[in-house]
């Protein structure tokens, strides 16, 4: 059998990258502002964490306006839910929490 590690998602290995699956675990919905707050990042880690899961297709970005202020909103895909269920898991087997 082999080791859960062999589980682990890549793209998901990088903390600000773990942490805006988990954030928007549920199809949540969140702005760039509010996420950023949320797992404590600076805005350069998280537009590039934001920027490699979608293109993996882990997230969507959606990109308006509120008023005349740009906003930027980010959804996890379903895609990239199963991904973030499936490095959950595989921790939780490494750690012996299965």
């Amino acid at each position: 059998m082999a080791h859960p590690r062999h589980d682990l998602d890549e793209a998901l290995l990088t903390p600000v990258r773990l942490s805006v699956m988990a954030a928007l675990g549920g199809d949540v919905e969140l702005d760039f502002a509010s996420l950023r707050d949320l797992i404590e990042s600076d805005d350069s880690a998280l537009s590039k964490g934001i920027s490699h899961l979608e293109r993996l297709g882990y997230v969507k970005v959606t990109k308006g306006y509120v008023g005349a202020r740009p906003r930027t909103w980010v959804r996890s895909t379903l895609k990239g839910r199963r991904a973030l269920d499936r490095h959950v898991a595989a921790l939780r087997a490494i750690t012996g929490q299965a």
